[in-house]
Formats: structure tokens, C-alpha cells, sequence
């Protein structure tokens, strides 16, 4: 299925591990940081089950963005849904976006 990610899907499992790894270090609730040498804003909900994460990301003074929600399976491996970009743009960002160091006021 175009633009999921799975165990036995197109993408080898040490990148969605890592993929997941780095999301899985992106702290709950709003934080700024850093893609490339831009600012962005980023938005992360986990579901108390732990079965969807959610994250909404925006270019601060810009008009890129990132959006997905990843589902993890009943058994091995998880589903990458993108809304409306690449599963690739996506992988990209989360492996290279930075957190500030300081803590964020939420936007209003």
C-alpha cells in the first residue's frame, strides 16, 4: 500500500527502526527545534494505549509541513500513514529534525 511503512513492507526494518527510535525521543506536546537550517514547530500526541502516534509539524516564518499518524500492529511492526506527502519526506524529517534545548511556549 503506498505510503505505509510495515515490517514486510518496501522499507528495510533497520530504517524504520531507527525512524521509530528517533520518533519514539521527540518529547509528548509542543516543542521548537531545528530541520536543516530552519525553525520549525512540532506537535506530537501519543494515544494512551500506545497504538497511534500522531505528529503535526510546521515551518516557523515558512509554508512547509509535516504531518502523519503512525499505527503500531497486533503483532510485529507498525503502518506509516502520511497525510498528504511521501513516507519518505517524513522519514526525513523526524531523523533530522532537532529539539530546542529550551523549553517551548505552546502556540496560542
Amino acid at each position: 500500500m503506498p505510503g505505509t511503512m510495515n515490517a514486510v513492507g518496501n522499507t528495510p526494518p533497520s530504517n524504520q527502526a531507527t525512524f521509530e527510535d528517533a520518533l519514539a525521543k521527540l518529547p509528548d506536546g509542543y516543542v521548537d527545534g531545528y530541520f536543516g537550517d530552519r525553525s520549525w514547530g512540532v506537535t506530537v500526541k501519543r494515544s494512551e494505549d500506545g497504538k497511534r502516534t500522531w505528529l503535526y509539524g510546521e515551518e516557523l516564518g515558512g509554508i512547509d509541513i509535516v504531518s502523519f499518524n503512525l499505527y503500531r500492529l497486533a503483532g510485529p511492526g507498525s503502518i506509516l500513514k502520511p497525510c498528504e506527502m511521501s513516507s519518505a519526506k517524513v522519514i526525513e524529517f523526524v531523523l533530522g529534525f532537532e529539539p530546542s534545548t529550551k523549553k517551548a511556549a505552546s502556540p496560542s
